[in-house]
């Protein structure tokens, strides 16, 4: 496929408050189909950014005891950082009170008058300063609330331009119908014809009655007049591109392949800015897409409540990737969607830890256990399974421009299913004495199938996929996407490098209140010895006994023992211990396979079985059974327990 221009943008988020999961939503779906763009080899431009002119900012910095230009200033680096932090591979950030910006919209202006689009008049309406819009009497709730945000409007009254939006109706509505898929999901752009069918009024695209923005052009000697702030902040994703303002022209990636937006902003974006394009002869973006909204627990996000998730405290328990992968998997996009910590730890359990992490953990064991990380196979015994990966493989593609990443997300899990079905299928823990080949070339089946989900995976969990490609010795990038995806190339020989456990498991949080209650006999506590005939020793008898985390990086059966494993624990030494554990009864290897164990590690060595023993794995045994005791999220190797 030849090298295209792509150009992402996000919208500019408006300065009245800081990030929220909605914006992170977007950014991150914007981020996702960029890192692909790439992957597949195109030239690819991310715009983001921040929207700081209009009547609600000069309100909120004044509420503040700043400027407006130290309130926007404040806010909009929130946003950046946070796109930072989230590793957002945005190549240009804006900002609404850049120079370069405020040039470019006044000339556009000028492009708009020049071609006779821009007119000057009086106007009278309702008008939502949260929305920045006005609104009619027959669409105002109970004759005075907003209809997208239900505040209160106000009737405002004032000398105005206007851009003639009425004109291009027609032109409009045969583009949508030309054009399909310039709205995405479908069921928005049906949302938005009926809009334009029901008839568009003159645009009033100037404001007197506030100084926060943009002053028209100095030859219209209009010194009362910013510029409406959604024109302003529309013309942002051309004169980001240089448009306008002969700074660095980009103007090579227009029209842009794709804007992305939340579904309350659909309506500036199909319709207003495809007319102010039209007035400025510029081709039309290819998609517009809009998202759903984000409740929590059900509810819809409110600060009052105290229910609004806040991107980083999300990303700094459970991981960026985690975050990133619970998103874009969850709700279809152009649904709205619920975000709960219990749906968040069911993902990362279910089908992060559970799904891929386990077959990467399962090829990792048995590669170091058979082979000693080190195999090869030319064999083709695995062709139906191949056959059934490259179907599902060529569909993705389309999933993801078209913004179907759940369903991409869902395809690429089918595969991980054929691995881990193909593995349990072909039990090679039997069949490593009888046919080892068979085995090898499991393993090497395996490894190109995870080769191959590692790349496709990168544009979602970023940082997870390269660590398992470095595990399997690959790099992920276009040449490496066009080799493996696009061609089908096999890789024959691996030398695999083991690595920590991708997603470790989360236990799922109760809300519960653990009341503790003490037994009193005769106003005295009773003896604890005599409740549980131990024994009691003093705090220095126990610092005595030195505990640490430790890694099981080896598994063997005892000969002649049915109890017995002889397992490698890596503590983080010089060398992994070997510790003699009576846990077979209860546990499968591939259920201890580089996971982590609590140690008891100051032990003196003992024999068993005529085997040495180093150490002492902490279990817990009761009616129920046996079970290991485990840190609750993984931790550094020889980590001391306290």
């Amino acid at each position: 496929m030849s090298c295209k221009n792509i150009y992402i943008t996000t919208p500019i988020y408006y300065v009245n408050d800081v990030a929220h999961i909605g914006h992170a939503y977007t950014t991150i779906i914007a981020d996702a189909i960029t890192k692909y763009s790439k992957l597949l080899g195109h030239r690819t431009f991310l715009l983001t950014g921040t929207d700081e002119h209009g009547q609600k900012i000069e309100q909120s910095a004044k509420k503040n005891g700043k400027t407006p230009q130290e309130y926007a200033d404040e806010i909009s680096a929130t946003f950046r950082n946070l796109w930072n932090d989230f590793k957002i591979e945005y190549d240009y950030f804006i900002r609404t009170t850049d120079e370069n910006h405020k040039i470019g919209v006044q000339n556009a202006f000028r492009k708009m008058v020049e071609n006779g689009d821009i007119y000057k008049d009086k106007y009278s309406g309702n008008y939502c300063v949260s929305c920045e819009a006005f609104f009619s009497d027959t669409q105002l709730i109970d004759g005075v609330a907003c209809p997208d945000c239900g505040k209160v409007t106000s009737v405002l009254e004032e000398e105005s331009y206007f851009f003639k939006l009425s004109k291009y109706s027609e032109r409009l509505l045969n583009h949508y119908k030309n054009n399909p898929e310039f709205i995405l999901p479908q069921s928005k752009r049906n949302e938005v014809i009926a809009f334009v069918e029901g008839g568009l009024k003159d645009l009033s695209v100037s404001r007197t009655t506030f100084d926060w923005g943009i002053k028209l052009p100095t030859e219209m000697n209009e010194n009362s007049h910013v510029l409406y702030v959604w024109l302003d902040a529309l013309l942002n994703y051309i004169t980001a591109l240089g448009y306008g303002n002969n700074e660095n022209s980009k103007m090579e990636f227009w029209p842009a392949k794709l804007h992305l937006v939340g579904k309350d902003i659909l309506r500036f974006h199909a319709i207003y800015w495809p007319a102010f394009l039209m007035s400025l002869e510029l081709p039309l973006p290819h998609h517009i897409g809009a998202h759903g909204w984000w409740t929590r627990d059900g509810q819809k996000m409110s600060k009052s409540v105290g229910n609004v998730v806040k991107p980083r405290e999300v990303v700094e328990t459970y991981g960026l990737d985690a975050f990133r992968y619970f998103l874009l998997r969850e709700v279809p996009f152009g649904q709205d969607g619920d975000f709960s910590e219990k749906a968040l730890i069911n993902r990362i359990n279910g089908d992060l830890s559970n799904s891929l992490g386990n077959i990467l953990n399962r090829l990792l064991g048995m590669a170091d256990k058979y082979f000693s990380m080190k195999f090869s196979s030319n064999s083709d015994i695995f062709k139906n399974e191949e056959n059934e990966i490259l179907k599902i493989i060529s569909n993705l593609e389309d999933y993801m421009f078209k913004l179907q990443i759940h369903k991409y997300l869902e395809d690429i899990w089918e595969i991980l299913s054929i691995g881990n079905r193909l593995i349990q299928n072909s039990e090679p823990w039997k069949k490593i004495k009888t046919n080892p080949a068979e085995v090898e070339a499991l393993l090497n089946f395996i490894a190109n199938l995870l080769a191959k989900v590692s790349i496709l995976l990168y544009s979602i969990t970023p940082d997870s996929s390269k660590e398992m490609a470095k595990s399997l010795g690959i790099e992920i990038s276009a040449e490496t996407y066009d080799k493996f995806i696009r061609k089908n190339e096999k890789i024959e020989s691996f030398e695999l490098k083991m690595i920590p456990p991708l997603f470790p498991r989360f236990e799922e949080k109760k809300n519960e209140t653990i009341e503790t209650k003490t037994e009193i006999v005769n106003n005295e506590l009773e003896p604890l010895e005599e409740l549980n005939g131990d024994g009691l020793i003093g705090i220095d008898q126990f610092t005595k006994t030195t505990m640490k985390i430790g890694k099981i990086v080896a598994i063997d059966e005892v000969a002649k023992s049915k109890k017995l494993y002889k397992l490698r624990v890596d503590l983080g030494e010089k060398r992994p211990r070997q510790i003699l554990a009576g846990i077979r009864e209860f546990y499968k290897p591939d259920e201890l396979l580089n996971t982590q164990v609590c140690v008891v590690a100051n032990l003196q060595p003992a024999k068993l079985m005529g085997l040495v023993s180093e150490g002492m794995i902490l279990a817990v045994k009761d009616s129920e059974g046996l079970s290991l005791v485990r840190p609750e999220r993984e931790r550094k190797l020889g980590s001391k327990l306290s």
